[in-house]
């Protein structure tokens, strides 16, 4: 029987680093998203994500390397881990610090990508465009 794998995510605009980090995790066996809802994006980032739960969980699922997508709160438990019997929590080196009582394996962050800078990038883009049309 394969190992479960936890991987959780926002995934608010998915990007090549998600994809690095999926790819890594399904090497250690049936990765699970424990995918961020939208009201706990929206208490602990002030920000709805750019698009709903569902159309992320539909994206994920479409990753050759997601077995299988769940609902998670903003931040991960011991509880919620024995709850949906995970082997393995595995994140981003963003997490280094958080323990828990299964085995977690922390992966460098892909360089120079993430949602944020993502989103950033693009309100600077339509800001210059929005003060060309004036």
């Amino acid at each position: 029987m394969k190992k479960k794998i936890l991987v959780d995510l926002s995934c608010s605009i998915l990007h090549h680093g998600h994809i690095r980090l999926l790819k890594k995790a399904s090497k250690f066996g049936e990765v699970i998203v424990a995918l961020t809802t939208d009201r706990e994006i929206k208490k602990n980032k002030g920000h709805f994500p750019e698009l709903k739960y569902d159309f992320r969980k539909e994206i994920l699922y479409s990753i050759k390397f997601v077995k299988k997508v769940i609902p998670s709160k903003w931040k991960i438990t011991n509880t919620f881990l024995k709850k949906n019997k995970i082997d393995i929590i595995i994140r981003g080196s963003d997490y280094k610090n958080e323990k828990f009582d299964i085995k977690s394996i922390i992966f460098s962050r892909t360089k120079n990508i993430s949602s944020s800078k993502i989103r950033k990038k693009s309100y600077k883009i339509f800001n210059e465009i929005i003060k060309k049309d004036k």
